[in-house]
């Protein structure tokens, strides 16, 4: 169905979108849940994705968790929605208690290995590329910040 919708249109909905789920959030401050991954290839650099919505900035893939679904199931799903690719030895990392959108927000942070080549899907997605630890793309969103400083501590 959303595949009907011409990309410039269904990227315009996107932002109406993520602004209504702010201020809902905001309102119902209930504590939400969602996923982060730290996708790294078999050079060791790290997957980022730019959205057509929601501030500038490279992110991690990631969403939210849909209802009865695990954690990882959605770490998977939301990887592979965003960039097409799947995802092998993946392995929860930590949780980030966080407040998003002034609600509470529980962020479930997973690593794993990437075998392919990203291909964003043009409308949430307008970017997908890896890059080397040492040579980051800028901005780098606040969130995305935090859950790299969790990574890169585990990994010490």
């Amino acid at each position: 169905m959303l595949r009907l919708i011409p990309p410039p249109l269904h990227r315009f909905a996107l932002t109406i979108g993520h602004r209504l789920r702010h201020h809902w959030r905001a309102w119902r401050g209930v504590t939400g849940e969602g996923v982060s991954v730290i996708g790294r290839d078999i050079d060791g650099q790290i997957l980022l994705v730019r959205h057509s919505y929601g501030p500038a900035g490279w992110y991690f893939p990631g969403g939210g968790i849909g209802r009865n679904e695990s954690p990882e199931d959605a770490a998977r799903r939301e990887l592979r929605e965003e960039t097409a690719c799947p995802i092998d030895a993946l392995k929860l990392v930590g949780v980030i208690e966080e407040e998003l959108s002034g609600a509470p927000h529980r962020a479930h942070i997973f690593e794993g290995v990437v075998d392919a080549m990203p291909r964003p899907d043009g409308r949430e997605i307008i970017e997908a590329r890896f890059f080397p630890t040492h040579s980051l793309p800028e901005p780098l969103g606040p969130r995305t910040r935090a859950r790299l400083k969790l990574w890169q501590a585990r990994k010490s």
